[in-house]
Parts: structure tokens; C-alpha cells; sequence
């Protein structure tokens, strides 16, 4: 892991780089699909790989990882890393891998040039189509290493020759882990709100909660709820609460007073709902009403993701939820 030093600029180098791991070992989370790394990185034998799941969950840092326990110090020479930022058309494909795969390089024994394509699901099916060929022809010297959000994205041939990694969403106890190894390291004032709101925010992301972490700790010097929000600019999660305390309340023009003063705010109605999603699955209710709840919730959340976000689609939802309150019996 790098330096854990105060460093005198905190412009420095962004914590995501700072304190990414080296080491299969100390990646957080996924215990199973990082065993099942640890054990290549171990025996040496690696196949293609596709590794698969949401951002921020430690793919590309697992795939570095293992690249540097394999090879050591001929990392430089034998890795050619390709991300989305890179051109990866059909020529790319056929001249930059191709030419790479076809290198000849020292390695010890039993290890193979790794080729790293990450976002791979970027890629078009015309360059995945020439992949699987040079994938099958440089089998002896070559692996490759594929991540991406979905894996059904990349086309069935190069998923047939590929073992499937997949990741998940970190725990709220995995992030908060790292966060306080992060926040003593550089010595970051926090209250225990703080953090627990910029896990909130992450959901799940670890790039994410470290990203929100540095940018409270710059702009305000100390982390709490309030500084967390401010930065991360989504809705506060209790402004929403009042909204849903209201409804089940029957007050519902106060609802909809709190829902137009956060639509006056800025926020998009894909960051309301979003967080109106989360509140209403943490809250203590009756069991029936949160079904029916999050039911509606889905609906107009389907609404708005076909384009119609619109403040009447969510006036729309508070009314169908009063209403549910209304119907809704107790089994």
C-alpha cells in the first residue's frame, strides 16, 4: 500500500491512487472472488478472465493486483493495459494487441504476457469478434483480463473462453473499514455522522466514499452530514424522511411542499427518487405499506428513466403513495 503519511499537500495525489492496494491480499470485500484470485496469484496459472460488477467494487485494482503478483518486476514489459479512454476499434484489435501478443518476452516459468481491457463492454462487437481469434492463436503466451459492468455485454464467444469473475457492492462495514484506515492515516477531522452520510452516498462504490471523503476533507476542512451533503449534492436523506413521515401522516400538502423544495433546489428527479428509494427501504413501517411503497416507487421510477421526469411524475408518486396508505390492508 502506498505511504500512509500526512502528506503537506492534500492535492497531492488522489486517495482512490494513494491507498490502492498492491496486493490481492488487502483488497476489500468479495472474499470469495478475491480467494479465487489469490490462488492464481499463488499457483501462477492464470486463464481469461472476465471480471464483472458494479463500479467502484475493486476490478481493475484486482486485475493490477494480480498482473504485478504474477510478473513481479517484468510488469512494464509484460502488460499492455487498454482502457475506454484508449482507442479500441476493430484496427487497435488487429494491429496494438496483435503486435503485443506477438512480442517476444523474458518471463519466469510458467507465466504468460497479460493483455488488461478494461470497460471492456465499451468495446464494439466488431472488436470483440477480432479479439476472439487472437485470443485463441497467442493462447500459449497470452492472457487476457476483461473488466466490465455487465457481462452480458461482451459477446458469447469471448465469454465462452473466459472464467467469470463476478463482484458485488461492498458492504457498509467493508467501506467504513477503509475509511477510517484513509481518515487516520491523513488525520481527518470527522464526527461518526460524517461518515456514516458519505456511505450513504457511496452506496456500495468504494471510489466512490474515498472521492467524497477527500472532496469534504479540501472544501471544508472537517466531515459531518451537513459538509458531506453539500458536496455531494444529492438530496438530503432527511428532507426525504420528512416527505414520507408526512405522507403516512395524511399531511400531504406538507409532502409535497418538502418534494417542491427539493425539485426548487436543483435536484433531478432520478436523484429524488433514487434516495426516496433507500429512505423508504430503511424505514420502520409497516411491512405491507413498504411493499406497496416501493412498488409505486418502481413504477415512476421506470416513468422517469423513459424521459419523463417531469415535478408532475413525482407529485404523481406522493399522491399514489397517500392513496396506497389508504387502500393498503394489513394481511
Amino acid at each position: 500500500m502506498a505511504s500512509s503519511s500526512s502528506s503537506s499537500n492534500p492535492y497531492d495525489v488522489p486517495w482512490v491512487e494513494k491507498y490502492r492496494p498492491s496486493k490481492v491480499s488487502d483488497i476489500v470485500g468479495n472474499s470469495d472472488a478475491i480467494s479465487r484470485l489469490e490462488v492464481i496469484a499463488r499457483d501462477g496459472n492464470m486463464p481469461n478472465l472476465i471480471l464483472s460488477g458494479p463500479p467502484g467494487t475493486g476490478k481493475t485494482t484486482s486485475i493490477l493486483a494480480l498482473a504485478h503478483g504474477l510478473l513481479g518486476p517484468n510488469y512494464r514489459e509484460g502488460v499492455l493495459e487498454l482502457n475506454a479512454s484508449d482507442e479500441r476499434g476493430i484496427d487497435v484489435v488487429r494491429n496494438k494487441i496483435k503486435m503485443f501478443a506477438q512480442k517476444k518476452v523474458t518471463l519466469p516459468s510458467g507465466r504468460h504476457k497479460i493483455i488488461i481491457l478494461d470497460e471492456a463492454d465499451s468495446m464494439t462487437s466488431g472488436a470483440q469478434q477480432a479479439l476472439r481469434r487472437t485470443m485463441e492463436i497467442f493462447s500459449n503466451t497470452t492472457r487476457f483480463a476483461l473488466a466490465c459492468n455487465t457481462s452480458s455485454k461482451i459477446i458469447e464467444p469471448i465469454q465462452s473462453r473466459c472464467a467469470l469473475v463476478r463482484f458485488s457492492r461492498l458492504s457498509d462495514q467493508e467501506i467504513l473499514g477503509r475509511l477510517m484506515v484513509v481518515v487516520e492515516a491523513e488525520r481527518v477531522p470527522y464526527v461518526p455522522e460524517g461518515l456514516e452520510a458519505i456511505i450513504f452516498t457511496a452506496d456500495g462504490d468504494m471510489r466512490q466514499a474515498l472521492n467524497n471523503l477527500q472532496a469534504t476533507f479540501s472544501g471544508f476542512r472537517f466531515v459531518n452530514q451537513e459538509n458531506v451533503f453539500k458536496v455531494c449534492d444529492q438530496p438530503h436523506p432527511l428532507h426525504v424522511k420528512n416527505m414520507v413521515r408526512n405522507v403516512l401522516e395524511g399531511n400531504f400538502d406538507d409532502a409535497c411542499a418538502g418534494l417542491k423544495q427539493l425539485y426548487d433546489l436543483g435536484y433531478s428527479p432520478t436523484d429524488i427518487i433514487t434516495t426516496l428509494f433507500r429512505v423508504i427501504k430503511n424505514y420502520d413501517m409497516a411491512e405491507f405499506l413498504k411493499l406497496e411503497f416501493l412498488k409505486e416507487t418502481g413504477f415512476a421510477h421506470m416513468r422517469i428513466c423513459d424521459g419523463v421526469g417531469s415535478f408532475l411524475q413525482l407529485s404523481g408518486l406522493l399522491a399514489k403513495l397517500a392513496t396506497a396508505r389508504e387502500t393498503a390492508k394489513a394481511p
